[in-house]
């Protein structure tokens, strides 16, 4: 049976070796940044209530825009190809990581806030949406479930070799590592990956920019017409809107700030936040990859949706409630579960959807978790 499910991969292999990639450069600094950003914001204090803030106040930025530019982005792959998207969404990450390798001071730090708002607006969400967009293009149906899930437990497998590299290298390497390995991944991917959308040529006309302009925002907007009118006709794609919705609001806002509160309360570090991050990664893996399709045929998406889902408020209950440093390491466990919502929502949202909408399909719904992570938050960051 695994044997079975690894053939699926056969088409997706040039997709997910970048991917992988692109996943272990971005993981290996999330534990380092905590400490990086405390550091020079509040020197010598163990909360930093404006770490805390500049954290909601990003996040909260990267969801006003998201919710346009991640529906956009989903119809730009339907249209022009899913590879051209993903090298731009990829390539985002560099400069953000380029100014913290050049200097960790205040000023820097700022400039790393702004650049990296800019980043996640394009790249948070979209590379999910178009690979699950170009994996439902190669893989059957019937197999998606089982495609999806391979590639959410390589995005964990990823974060485990991320935390793996934060935990040994020097902190001094990190981002200049991280910056080795996204430049690796955006080569590869421009060597390797062959498109599957057949793109529509057209006249090529002189006119005006203010015309072409024009035409482009006319398009886009009956595109999006065209995608709301999808997720409306349909009965899953409105109700898993919906679900995707509060899961996303709750659990943004938790996981946001949660290294902040973990530093705060119980004075954990680098070396405890990868710990606990490769704990869940590695847990994470295995569901993904084994559990899944195991009882994805048993129970189906629907199944392995509510199970997830259940599992992670036990998990936001835990963490909410810990009285003792070792309560988050048992939350985390929770973490092996929930990770199922991701590729069960997108089996959902693609067994709904026709082929040619599969790019708006998951783009809207990665718009709507966009609002969510919008209004998180605003919650979330005064109540840590």
């Amino acid at each position: 049976m695994v044997l079975g499910e690894v053939r699926v991969l056969r088409p997706l292999v040039h997709l997910l070796i970048p991917l992988c990639i692109h996943w272990i450069a971005e993981e290996m600094t999330v534990s380092v940044l905590v400490d990086v950003t405390t550091r020079a914001l509040c020197p010598g204090q163990a909360p930093c209530a404006e770490a805390i803030y500049l954290t909601g106040l990003q996040q909260t930025v990267v969801g006003v825009f998201k919710m346009v530019v991640l529906p956009v982005l989903g119809q730009l792959a339907d249209d022009y190809g899913r590879k051209p998207l993903l090298l731009i969404t990829i390539s985002t990450s560099i400069v953000p990581f380029a100014v913290l390798a050049w200097n960790e001071s205040r000023a820097f730090v700022y400039a790393y806030f702004v650049l990296r708002t800019i980043s996640q607006i394009i790249s948070q969400g979209s590379i999910f949406c178009i690979s699950v967009a170009y994996a439902a293009d190669v893989v059957e149906s019937s197999k998606r479930a089982s495609a999806f899930g391979w590639i959410t437990g390589l995005f964990s497998a990823s974060h485990v070799l991320g935390n793996v590299l934060a935990r040994f290298l020097p902190e001094g390497w990190i981002f200049e590592v991280s910056i080795t390995l996204l430049a690796c991944s955006i080569l590869y991917l421009k060597i390797f990956l062959v498109e599957t959308i057949s793109k529509v040529a057209r006249p090529h006309q002189h006119v005006p920019c203010s015309t072409t302009a024009l035409r482009v925002i006319q398009e886009r907007w009956n595109s999006m017409k065209g995608t709301i009118v999808v997720v409306a006709t349909s009965g899953i794609l409105t109700r898993i809107s919906l679900i995707s919705f509060f899961y996303e609001l709750g659990m943004s806002g938790i996981n946001s700030i949660l290294l902040y509160y973990l530093k705060s309360a119980f004075g954990f570090d680098k070396n405890q936040f990868s710990e606990i991050l490769i704990m869940v990664g590695v847990g994470s893996i295995f569901s993904q990859i084994l559990l899944l399709p195991l009882i994805n045929p048993c129970v189906g998406e629907k199944g392995v949706l509510c199970i997830a889902l259940i599992s992670s408020i036990a998990d936001a209950v835990l963490y909410g409630l810990a009285w003792a440093p070792w309560v988050p390491y048992l939350s985390a466990s929770f973490g092996v579960v929930n990770v199922l919502v991701k590729p069960s929502t997108y089996a959902i949202v693609s067994k709904a959807a026709i082929a040619t909408d599969q790019g708006k399909a998951q783009g809207f719904i990665a718009g709507v978790q966009a609002v969510a992570s919008l209004l998180s938050p605003l919650v979330m960051s005064p109540l840590t």
